[in-house]
C-alpha cells in the first residue's frame, strides 16, 4: 500500500505544473543591488586617532556589538541604536572574529588585536592609516578577504572607523 502511495505521489508531482508556487526572484538584480564598488584607497581624515575618552568608548561599543536591537548596553553618547530611516543600526560585532583586551566570546578567525598599539604601532610595524585602510576597505590588499568592508559599503561612517582605530590603538587596562 504504502509503495503504491510513493508511486503515485511521486507520478503527481512529476506531471504536476509547479512553477506557479515556486519562488523566482530575479538572481541578476539581487546581485547587482548587494555587489559592493571596487576597492578603495581610503586616506584616514586629519585628527582621527584620538585619546578622547568618548572617541574611544564608542570604538569599543562599535567593537563589540552587533547591532542596535541586540546590543548588550545602551550606546555611548555619539552612538544611535537607529538609522535615520528607523532601521537597526549595524554596529561591527568585530569581536566575533578578533580577540582584544576584555573581550567576551571573543573569536579567534582574525588576528589577536590585544595589545595592537605596543605589538604593532609603538613597534612601527603599523601606523594609524594602515588600521583605517583595513577597517574601511580590506579588500585594498587581500581580494579575498571575508572581513566586513565597512566603509565602502556604508556599514560606518569615517568617524565610526575613527572611533575603531582609537579604540584598537588605546591603552587598555
Amino acid at each position: 500500500m504504502r509503495k503504491v502511495i510513493m508511486l503515485g505521489l511521486a507520478t503527481f508531482l512529476s506531471a504536476a505544473d509547479l512553477s506557479q508556487v515556486i519562488e523566482s526572484p530575479d538572481a541578476t538584480a539581487i546581485l547587482k543591488k548587494d555587489a559592493l564598488p571596487l576597492a578603495k584607497m581610503y586616506t584616514m581624515p586629519e585628527g582621527c586617532v584620538s585619546d578622547d575618552k568618548a572617541a574611544i568608548a564608542r570604538g569599543q561599543y562599535l567593537f563589540h556589538n552587533l547591532n542596535g536591537k541586540d546590543a548588550k548596553e545602551n550606546p555611548p553618547e555619539g552612538i544611535s541604536r537607529k538609522l535615520a530611516d528607523g532601521k537597526d543600526k549595524q554596529f561591527g560585532n568585530c569581536v566575533a572574529c578578533h580577540n582584544i583586551e576584555g573581550a567576551k566570546g571573543y573569536g579567534n578567525i582574525g588576528p589577536d588585536l590585544s595589545k595592537y598599539k605596543e605589538l604593532f604601532m609603538d613597534s612601527g610595524a603599523r601606523n594609524p592609516q594602515f588600521m583605517y585602510q583595513k577597517i574601511a576597505d580590506p579588500r585594498v590588499d587581500n581580494a579575498q578577504t571575508h572581513m566586513t568592508v565597512n566603509l565602502a559599503n556604508g556599514l560606518f561612517s569615517e568617524r565610526e572607523v575613527c572611533d575603531l582605530v582609537s579604540y584598537i590603538a588605546a591603552v587598555k587596562k
